[in-house]
């Protein structure tokens, strides 16, 4: 999928060391984007910084460190000078975990990662992007946050959570040139998702039976959808959130 207008624009990702992060992080390097990625794993970044050199930067932090955030992106902005798209990708699972196997130590790393990573990183940027009313924020929701069973209680909390913020942070600023919208994927073959395929995979084979499509998805079925949602071509979509499930939550 190739999209010409990203040649010269900035897009700053959260968890592009792996997943469904990096395989946005290389769309948009591949259409001619610059990239600034923050993650806090670095093999993959290092590796994407090997391959797209100039047009690639990173920090090693965590969404949810407020410091890091800011400090995350003075560097953007001293590599590419400014940020023209916000893609908050960073996100962590509960092991499907009911609320009352989840302790405040679990419920705290998924809000504070999936929830208030998505705050400091928007909030970080939006001003920057609200001084040339321009501006495109792309939140990772998921079928958790649209119906039950996606997740455990914090997951699915945390992504509801993302539902309703990024349909308010559309109708705040949407007339102040800044379009936001979500994608809620469902069964997305990632590392994080690796251990559903372990042994004989049993929890890999329901999963793509449950799943009207019959498989899972990779994370570059994530990322063309992503290039769509962050061009001119969807710029009358605000505050959507897409499901991209294989017909998970229709059935």
């Amino acid at each position: 999928m190739k999209f010409e207008e990203y040649v010269g624009k900035t897009v700053f990702i959260t968890g592009a060391a792996s997943g469904i992060g990096q395989a946005q992080a290389i769309a948009f390097l591949e259409n001619g984007a610059n990239v600034f990625a923050l993650d806090v794993e670095e093999v993959g970044l290092l590796q994407l910084r090997q391959q797209y050199s100039k047009h690639f930067a990173y920090y090693v932090g965590s969404v949810s460190r407020k410091e890091d955030v800011a400090e995350a992106f003075q560097e953007a902005l001293a590599s590419f000078e400014q940020v023209d798209i916000v893609l908050n990708t960073a996100g962590v699972l509960d092991g499907f975990a009911n609320t009352l196997d989840t302790d405040e130590a679990l419920w705290d790393k998924i809000i504070d990662t999936n929830v208030k990573g998505t705050y400091f990183v928007t909030n970080t940027i939006l001003p920057h992007m609200l001084k040339r009313k321009s501006g495109i924020v792309i939140n990772m929701a998921s079928i958790a946050g649209l119906v039950a069973g996606g997740g455990g209680a914090a997951y699915t909390a945390s992504k509801h959570a993302i539902v309703g913020y990024t349909k308010q942070l559309h109708a705040d600023y949407c007339r102040d040139g800044i379009r936001v919208n979500a994608i809620a994927p469902g069964a997305i073959q990632t590392p994080m998702n690796k251990a559903d395929f372990e042994g004989d995979g049993e929890m890999a084979k329901w999963v793509a039976q449950e799943t009207p499509a019959g498989r899972w998805a990779q994370p570059s079925e994530v990322a063309n959808l992503t290039l769509y949602l962050a061009s001119k071509a969807a710029d009358y979509m605000h505050g959507a959130v897409i499901p991209l499930d294989g017909g998970w939550i229709a059935k």
